[in-house]
């Protein structure tokens, strides 16, 4: 069965570049990425993993860990590691999961047959403390990632969880945000003491709270 925004995201243990790893054991607290490509030693999977590597302290700021599953085993990984550093000019030191048996690609839906009937597609999960699958993106083999784009929706979700706000179209860290349509304006006035601007009665904004 496919998973679903607002599923638990499926528990495993797998052995990785940083040891043998319980995904939920290694998120603990903090908010988690998963991410699959579709194998080691290719050239948009090694950008890929090398701007992940440069964002290290960007995730941090987020109470955000990050991993990496691919098919492939952990001998290659450990190899390929060497060559995204060296092509890359960073060090990757999040974890790459080896799934030779395919269990965590099968656990989220990660092979798409019409795609391919053994690679992984370029799945992405968000998942929050408490273990709920958040966001999910997908890309093809083809075309890398915006991981810009993900650290915006991750702020998103973060603002949006601690402030019971939404977020508008394109919006960044720092900008206005959407008081939710079920909480009247006079009581936004009153949780809101920022302000709140009505351009509709159901088009609202304020201030981001927390900042």
């Amino acid at each position: 069965m496919s998973l679903r925004l607002g599923d638990i995201a499926p528990d495993f243990t797998a052995q990785s570049t940083e040891g043998e790893i319980n995904f939920h054991e290694y998120l603990g607290d903090s908010w988690g990425i998963l991410f699959s490509h579709p194998a080691d030693f290719t050239p948009v999977c090694t950008t890929e993993l090398g701007r992940t590597a440069q964002l290290k302290e960007e995730f941090a700021k987020r109470n955000t860990k990050v991993l990496v599953v691919s098919v492939d085993g952990l001998n290659d990984h450990i190899k390929w590691r060497s060559d995204i550093d060296e092509t890359q000019n960073t060090t990757v030191d999040f974890p790459i999961l080896a799934d030779p048996d395919k269990k965590i690609a099968a656990l989220y839906d990660m092979i798409h047959p019409n795609a391919s009937s053994t690679a992984t597609v370029r799945s992405l999960f968000v998942i929050d403390p408490d273990k709920i699958i958040r966001l999910m993106i997908i890309y093809p083999a083809s075309t890398g990632r915006n991981f810009y784009e993900v650290l915006r929706v991750l702020d998103a979700l973060q603002v949006s969880t601690e402030c019971a706000v939404a977020t508008p179209a394109d919006w960044k860290l720092g900008e206005d945000v959407i008081v939710p349509p079920a909480v009247s304006t006079e009581d936004a006035r009153k949780r809101f003491p920022k302000g709140v601007t009505e351009v509709k009665p159901y088009l609202r904004f304020t201030p981001q709270p927390n900042l």
